[in-house]
């Protein structure tokens, strides 16, 4: 099944709430929640405030990605605030710093993701594969919504997804950047089954039929 996640990140933040409670009516599977800090990627986004504030008023699954500087400090915060997934940068810190964070946030009782940005190697998956819940690859420079999509990265998702099933692993596989109802079928034909989308979903007015645009077009490859 393909999910889809809209990315906060693309919506209007003066009234969030509501921006929120209509992708969940509209059909979305995951909420996804960019977190930058301004040091690891150059921009700031928000916080744990923000996080703990939609908790109360959603029961949606948050999909937290943080792109922040060295994860495994804030990781069990994050759990405590509220996301159902916190994804962490291998880029961000050591091999061994990543492995730490993943194992906190599973200590948690919550869903693990390592990242890869797009200069990051396949291969640099495989430390923590076998203890992933989800692999997110990213097909835009992270930091900044509204960027294009790198059809340059397709190669890297079709090879995480030949290792997540060599290992006969229950992980998901995730793209995040320029998805829209085009790109959103090359990224499922690669290997992928979770979606984010930013403006493709919070830019539309009607977000029900852009969730059903995005379905419809990944099914058809």
């Amino acid at each position: 099944m393909i999910k889809i996640a809209p990315s906060i990140l693309a919506a209007d933040f003066s009234r969030l709430g509501g921006e929120v409670a209509d992708v969940k009516t509209s059909g979305a599977d995951y909420l996804h929640i960019d977190v930058m800090d301004g040091i690891f990627v150059p921009n700031i986004s928000v916080g744990l405030p923000v996080i703990e504030s939609l908790r109360r008023a959603t029961d949606m699954f948050f999909d937290v990605h943080l792109m922040i500087d060295r994860p495994v400090r804030f990781v069990e915060r994050f759990c405590e605030a509220g996301a159902d997934l916190v994804n962490v940068h291998a880029e961000a810190d050591t091999v061994e710093n990543t492995k730490k964070a993943v194992a906190l946030i599973k200590a948690r009782g919550k869903r693990a993701g390592v990242t890869l940005k797009p200069g990051t190697q396949a291969q640099a998956i495989l430390p923590f594969l076998d203890s992933c819940d989800l692999v997110l690859v990213m097909t835009v420079e992270p930091g900044f919504g509204g960027q294009h999509f790198m059809s340059d990265q397709l190669p890297k998702i079709s090879a995480i997804r030949q290792m997540i099933e060599a290992r006969g692993l229950a992980c998901e596989l995730e793209v995040d950047g320029g998805v829209n109802e085009r790109t959103a079928a090359l990224c499922i034909d690669a290997g992928a089954n979770v979606l984010v989308a930013g403006s493709a979903v919070f830019g539309r007015e009607d977000r029900a039929a852009a969730i059903r645009a995005i379905r419809t077009h990944s099914q058809k490859n």
